[in-house]
Protein backbone atom coordinates (compact mmCIF):
# COMPACT_ATOMS: atom_id res chain seq x y z
CA UNK A 1 0.00 0.00 0.00
CA UNK A 2 1.64 3.32 -0.64
CA UNK A 3 0.85 6.21 0.85
CA UNK A 4 1.10 9.41 -1.96
CA UNK A 5 2.49 9.91 -5.17
CA UNK A 6 5.67 12.13 -5.02
CA UNK A 7 5.59 14.38 -8.25
CA UNK A 8 8.59 15.88 -9.60
CA UNK A 9 8.73 15.56 -13.21
CA UNK A 10 10.78 18.07 -15.39
CA UNK A 11 8.04 19.96 -17.64
CA UNK A 12 10.75 20.09 -20.33
CA UNK A 13 11.08 17.62 -22.78
CA UNK A 14 14.43 18.61 -24.19
CA UNK A 15 16.27 21.33 -25.36
CA UNK A 16 18.43 22.42 -28.03
CA UNK A 17 20.07 25.79 -27.19
CA UNK A 18 17.58 28.13 -26.80
CA UNK A 19 14.66 26.26 -28.34
CA UNK A 20 12.87 24.47 -25.33
CA UNK A 21 10.31 21.33 -25.66
CA UNK A 22 7.81 21.32 -23.72
CA UNK A 23 5.45 18.39 -22.11
CA UNK A 24 2.22 21.24 -22.26
CA UNK A 25 3.12 21.72 -25.93
CA UNK A 26 3.59 18.25 -26.74
CA UNK A 27 0.11 17.25 -25.67
CA UNK A 28 -1.74 20.56 -26.83
CA UNK A 29 0.17 19.69 -30.50
CA UNK A 30 -1.54 16.30 -30.31
CA UNK A 31 -4.49 16.83 -29.06
CA UNK A 32 -4.97 19.49 -32.30
CA UNK A 33 -3.48 16.79 -34.55
CA UNK A 34 -5.98 13.71 -33.62
CA UNK A 35 -9.11 16.56 -33.56
CA UNK A 36 -8.48 17.61 -36.95
CA UNK A 37 -8.07 13.74 -37.95
CA UNK A 38 -11.67 13.19 -36.19
CA UNK A 39 -12.74 16.09 -37.92
CA UNK A 40 -11.50 15.18 -41.38
CA UNK A 41 -13.29 11.75 -40.87
CA UNK A 42 -16.77 13.32 -40.15
CA UNK A 43 -16.50 15.73 -42.82
CA UNK A 44 -15.86 12.76 -44.86
CA UNK A 45 -19.04 10.93 -43.14
CA UNK A 46 -21.23 14.06 -44.16
CA UNK A 47 -20.25 15.21 -47.60
CA UNK A 48 -17.90 18.16 -46.33
CA UNK A 49 -15.53 19.39 -48.35
CA UNK A 50 -12.18 17.99 -47.00
CA UNK A 51 -9.95 20.73 -47.36
CA UNK A 52 -12.53 22.93 -45.34
CA UNK A 53 -11.39 20.89 -42.27
CA UNK A 54 -7.55 22.73 -43.08
CA UNK A 55 -8.93 26.21 -42.63
CA UNK A 56 -11.14 25.41 -39.89
CA UNK A 57 -8.10 24.07 -37.92
CA UNK A 58 -6.16 26.88 -38.49
CA UNK A 59 -8.99 29.03 -37.25
CA UNK A 60 -9.40 27.24 -33.84
CA UNK A 61 -5.32 27.15 -33.49
CA UNK A 62 -5.30 30.99 -33.72
CA UNK A 63 -7.97 31.43 -32.21
CA UNK A 64 -7.32 29.13 -29.29
CA UNK A 65 -3.99 30.20 -28.40
CA UNK A 66 -4.31 34.30 -29.04
CA UNK A 67 -7.79 33.86 -27.26
CA UNK A 68 -5.79 31.97 -24.03
CA UNK A 69 -3.08 34.31 -23.80
CA UNK A 70 -5.06 37.36 -23.94
CA UNK A 71 -7.39 35.54 -21.87
CA UNK A 72 -4.78 35.45 -19.14
CA UNK A 73 -3.05 38.54 -19.86
CA UNK A 74 -6.37 40.65 -19.09
CA UNK A 75 -8.52 38.93 -17.03
CA UNK A 76 -5.86 38.07 -14.50
CA UNK A 77 -2.44 40.93 -14.75
CA UNK A 78 -3.83 43.39 -16.81
CA UNK A 79 -1.86 46.43 -14.97
CA UNK A 80 1.45 44.15 -15.69
CA UNK A 81 1.32 43.70 -19.23
CA UNK A 82 -0.85 47.24 -20.07
CA UNK A 83 2.25 48.43 -18.89
CA UNK A 84 4.74 45.77 -20.26
CA UNK A 85 2.64 45.21 -23.73
CA UNK A 86 5.73 43.27 -25.25
CA UNK A 87 5.18 40.96 -22.50
CA UNK A 88 2.31 39.65 -24.48
CA UNK A 89 3.71 37.47 -27.29
CA UNK A 90 6.04 36.10 -24.84
CA UNK A 91 3.68 32.96 -24.78
CA UNK A 92 6.48 30.28 -23.84
CA UNK A 93 6.61 32.38 -20.90
CA UNK A 94 3.44 30.75 -19.66
CA UNK A 95 0.24 32.25 -19.14
CA UNK A 96 -2.87 30.66 -21.05
CA UNK A 97 -6.57 31.09 -19.86
CA UNK A 98 -9.50 28.52 -21.05
CA UNK A 99 -11.83 31.47 -20.94
CA UNK A 100 -10.12 33.28 -23.03
CA UNK A 101 -9.94 30.68 -25.20
CA UNK A 102 -13.31 29.84 -25.42
CA UNK A 103 -13.84 33.28 -26.49
CA UNK A 104 -11.98 32.83 -29.00
CA UNK A 105 -13.26 29.43 -30.21
CA UNK A 106 -16.65 30.76 -30.68
CA UNK A 107 -15.70 34.10 -32.24
CA UNK A 108 -13.45 32.28 -35.05
CA UNK A 109 -16.37 29.44 -35.60
CA UNK A 110 -18.68 32.31 -36.52
CA UNK A 111 -16.64 34.41 -38.99
CA UNK A 112 -15.63 30.54 -40.53
CA UNK A 113 -19.38 30.12 -40.57
CA UNK A 114 -19.86 33.04 -42.59
CA UNK A 115 -17.57 31.81 -45.14
CA UNK A 116 -19.31 28.55 -45.04
CA UNK A 117 -22.75 29.09 -45.54
CA UNK A 118 -23.44 24.88 -45.76
CA UNK A 119 -21.94 24.29 -42.46
CA UNK A 120 -23.95 27.01 -40.06
CA UNK A 121 -22.97 28.24 -36.77
CA UNK A 122 -24.57 25.40 -34.60
CA UNK A 123 -24.35 22.54 -36.97
CA UNK A 124 -19.89 23.48 -36.68
CA UNK A 125 -20.38 23.75 -32.75
CA UNK A 126 -22.12 20.17 -32.60
CA UNK A 127 -19.16 18.79 -33.99
CA UNK A 128 -16.05 20.76 -32.37
CA UNK A 129 -17.08 20.03 -29.29
CA UNK A 130 -16.85 16.76 -29.89
CA UNK A 131 -12.97 17.39 -30.42
CA UNK A 132 -12.58 20.04 -27.74
CA UNK A 133 -13.79 17.67 -25.09
CA UNK A 134 -10.71 15.38 -26.18
CA UNK A 135 -8.24 18.61 -26.76
CA UNK A 136 -9.10 19.41 -22.80
CA UNK A 137 -8.25 15.92 -22.24
CA UNK A 138 -4.47 16.06 -23.69
CA UNK A 139 -4.53 20.20 -22.27
CA UNK A 140 -5.06 18.98 -18.68
CA UNK A 141 -2.62 16.11 -18.59
CA UNK A 142 0.00 18.80 -19.96
CA UNK A 143 -1.17 20.90 -16.89
CA UNK A 144 -0.16 17.33 -14.74
CA UNK A 145 3.38 17.68 -16.41
CA UNK A 146 3.57 21.44 -15.44
CA UNK A 147 2.80 20.37 -12.11
CA UNK A 148 0.05 23.40 -11.87
CA UNK A 149 -3.93 23.68 -11.51
CA UNK A 150 -3.34 21.78 -8.25
CA UNK A 151 -5.91 20.09 -6.19
CA UNK A 152 -7.05 21.14 -2.49
CA UNK A 153 -5.29 19.15 0.14
CA UNK A 154 -5.88 15.45 0.97
CA UNK A 155 -5.28 12.55 3.00
CA UNK A 156 -6.34 10.28 0.12
CA UNK A 157 -3.08 7.91 -0.90
CA UNK A 158 -3.37 8.57 -4.63
CA UNK A 159 -2.98 12.25 -3.52
CA UNK A 160 0.23 14.18 -5.46
CA UNK A 161 3.38 15.54 -3.19
CA UNK A 162 3.68 18.37 -6.36
CA UNK A 163 7.45 18.75 -5.39
CA UNK A 164 7.58 21.89 -7.67
CA UNK A 165 5.50 23.62 -6.42
CA UNK A 166 6.69 26.24 -3.45
CA UNK A 167 4.74 27.77 -0.35
CA UNK A 168 4.96 30.98 0.69
CA UNK A 169 8.02 30.44 2.34
CA UNK A 170 10.07 29.48 -0.39
CA UNK A 171 9.80 25.68 0.26
CA UNK A 172 9.03 22.84 -2.14
CA UNK A 173 5.31 21.43 -1.21
CA UNK A 174 5.77 18.53 1.47
CA UNK A 175 1.98 17.51 1.55
CA UNK A 176 -0.49 15.69 -0.97
CA UNK A 177 -2.81 17.32 -2.94
CA UNK A 178 -5.54 16.38 -5.17
CA UNK A 179 -4.36 15.39 -9.09
CA UNK A 180 -7.16 17.98 -10.22
CA UNK A 181 -5.57 17.69 -13.72
CA UNK A 182 -6.22 13.95 -13.51
CA UNK A 183 -9.86 14.53 -12.30
CA UNK A 184 -10.26 16.67 -15.21
CA UNK A 185 -8.55 14.87 -18.03
CA UNK A 186 -10.17 11.60 -17.22
CA UNK A 187 -13.33 13.55 -17.06
CA UNK A 188 -13.18 15.35 -20.62
CA UNK A 189 -12.38 11.95 -21.64
CA UNK A 190 -15.82 10.55 -20.59
CA UNK A 191 -17.11 13.52 -22.30
CA UNK A 192 -15.67 12.99 -25.29
CA UNK A 193 -16.96 9.58 -25.70
CA UNK A 194 -20.61 10.51 -24.75
CA UNK A 195 -20.83 13.28 -27.36
CA UNK A 196 -19.06 10.87 -30.23
CA UNK A 197 -21.33 8.17 -29.32
CA UNK A 198 -24.30 10.38 -29.50
CA UNK A 199 -23.06 12.23 -32.75
CA UNK A 200 -22.63 8.56 -34.64
CA UNK A 201 -26.02 7.57 -33.14
CA UNK A 202 -28.14 10.47 -33.49
CA UNK A 203 -26.41 13.12 -35.82
CA UNK A 204 -29.18 12.64 -38.25
CA UNK A 205 -32.26 12.95 -35.56
CA UNK A 206 -31.15 15.66 -33.36
CA UNK A 207 -31.95 19.50 -34.08
CA UNK A 208 -28.99 21.52 -34.68
CA UNK A 209 -27.21 22.85 -31.36
CA UNK A 210 -28.02 19.57 -29.03
CA UNK A 211 -25.08 17.99 -28.90
CA UNK A 212 -23.18 21.92 -28.51
CA UNK A 213 -26.11 22.05 -25.46
CA UNK A 214 -25.21 18.79 -23.71
CA UNK A 215 -21.24 19.75 -24.04
CA UNK A 216 -22.41 23.04 -21.87
CA UNK A 217 -24.26 21.36 -19.26
CA UNK A 218 -21.85 18.73 -18.38
CA UNK A 219 -18.61 20.72 -19.03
Amino acid sequence: MFEFINWNVNPEIFHIGPLVIRWYGFFFATGFFIGQQIMIWIYKQESKPIKDTEELTIYMLVATVLGARLGHCFFYEPEYYLANPIDIIKIWEGGLASHGATVGILSSIYFYSRKHPDQSYLWILDRMVIVIALGGAFIRFGNLMNSEIVGIPTNLPWGFIFERNYSMDGYPENFARHPAQLYESFSCLILFSCLFAIYLHYKSKLPEGRIFGIFLITL
